[in-house]
């Protein structure tokens, strides 16, 4: 691994066996460009569905968010402040099927709306995953977008509410699904969001999901042998 020095700050770089920084970023916003990552990690998530004995493409699946703290590289056009959770930075809008795994990603400004997002988000899940037909989410997106779901999308959208007895930290049925998920990236060093533009960042984002498929898949070929 190689390191940065700046102002005696000491900055992880590229790891001492990879190519230097431009060819691989030449490489990584080539694959961005051309939706190459997103294709390539459709793919493995089709492997590890079957590995697992589940059809290809999911019936269900679960919605959410997650605010995350932007570097000071992120431009005020795609950051905004998130008022409940007191974050300045932006959104990771999530769509994942049973296993936790992606079947619609968007990112936006952290100040916009759940509702707004998940909108144009499961409208674009939708027409790429035609069995799904069933979708989780918690209290933040009720309202009209149950409604949209139903007449415009055929996909019926649950909210999985708290019980007015419920107190503290409640694992709830589904929507611990996309938590795991969101948990995995935090794990993985997205933390922050340090990418200049959200079509980088949503790419991370697939390849951070990427990396736990080609995991998982791993395990189950030893598991078999």
């Amino acid at each position: 691994m190689h390191y940065l020095v700046d102002n005696g700050i000491k900055w992880r770089a590229m790891p001492a066996d990879f190519p230097p920084w431009e060819r691989v970023y030449a490489f990584f916003r080539r694959w961005r460009d051309h939706v190459l990552v997103r294709e390539f990690h459709d793919r493995l998530r089709s492997q590890v569905r079957k590995r697992l004995g589940r059809d290809a493409e999911s019936a269900a699946g679960v919605i959410d968010s997650q605010s995350v703290k932007a570097d000071a590289v992120v431009g005020s056009d795609s950051r905004g402040f998130d008022g409940g959770k007191l974050i300045n930075g932006r959104k990771r809008h999530a769509v994942v099927d049973t296993l936790g795994l992606l079947l619609g990603l968007m990112v936006t400004a952290a100040d916009t709306g759940d509702r707004a997002a998940a909108q144009v988000l499961l409208r674009r899940a939708a027409d790429a995953h035609h069995r799904l037909a069933l979708v989780c989410a918690d209290g933040g997106y009720t309202g009209g977008i149950v409604e949209y779901c139903h007449a415009a999308l055929a996909l019926v959208l649950a909210i999985v509410k708290r019980s007015d007895d419920m107190r503290g930290f409640v694992v709830l049925p589904k929507r611990w699904i996309v938590e795991r998920s969101f948990a995995h990236l935090i794990g993985t060093r997205q933390a922050r969001d340090f990418e200049r533009r959200t079509p980088s960042a949503e790419a991370m984002v697939y390849w951070s999901i990427t990396m736990l498929m080609t995991r998982r898949l791993a395990r189950l070929r030893l598991a078999r042998a």
